[in-house]
């Protein structure tokens, strides 16, 4: 009888160290055998259930986070890199350059002796009329600069020779402004570097002109170069 006694004494005791390290730890009984089977301490099992699912949702904010912020950035970037003058949008090193005097002209009578009544007013040597727009009309030497000729010209823009002065010699240009104001308030006469873009055959055409200020890519430019 006293081993009988002994013995459910020692399952008391078993049992009352198992319900301890259950309520503890807050693991199952199987959890506990797991554990012991991958010689890890209980504890630190329980502490890993724990924490994981925290530590999973942390990391998902946080990458939501970075894309949200390089998705920002990219933008940004975007509309600083985009032109903001007509010069932006050319490489102005891959063309020939010439120095040049060029001198702001109108289809007055001021620059060609024409008044509006006459009949070959603001019509330039090439038969095409004056404008001034993301491609001007300019006069040249047309041994220089045949008609048709592209010149880029800084602050002013595109200019295609299509006319010609008895007293434009050599490396010298007039470019069209609308008015007198606008000749003397914009450009006067200046030294400066143009870039030739393509030579001239000796022709131009008002569908040819018209073809080019209707360039697609450059008409955000288009009211930027009628004010300047």
């Amino acid at each position: 009888m006293v081993w009988l006694k002994r013995l459910f004494m020692s399952i008391l005791f078993l049992t009352a160290c198992y319900t301890t390290v259950v309520v503890v730890t807050n693991l199952t009984p199987v959890e506990i055998v797991t554990a012991g089977l991958h010689n890890q301490p209980a504890m630190e099992q329980a502490h890993i259930v724990k924490e994981q699912p925290s530590k999973q949702f942390h990391y998902s904010k946080k990458q939501l986070h970075v894309e949200k912020a390089t998705t920002s950035y990219h933008t940004s970037s975007e509309q600083t890199n985009a032109p903001k003058t007509l010069g932006d949008t050319i490489n102005v090193e891959r063309y020939p350059s010439h120095q040049v005097t060029a001198t702001g002209y109108t289809a007055g009578v001021e620059s060609t002796g024409k008044t509006p009544n006459h009949p070959e007013y603001g019509i330039t040597f090439s038969g095409v009329q004056v404008t001034r727009d993301l491609y001007s009309t300019i006069a040249a030497d047309l041994s220089v600069f045949p008609i048709g000729t592209i010149l880029y010209i800084p602050e002013y823009g595109y200019g295609v020779v299509a006319d010609k002065g008895e007293a434009i010699n050599g490396n010298e240009l007039d470019l069209y402004y609308p008015t007198v104001a606008d000749v003397y308030e914009k450009w006067g006469k200046k030294d400066t570097t143009v870039y030739e873009i393509e030579k001239g055959d000796g022709t131009l055409t008002d569908e040819t002109l018209k073809k080019l200020n209707e360039t697609q890519a450059l008409q955000v430019f288009r009211e930027q170069i009628k004010a300047s």
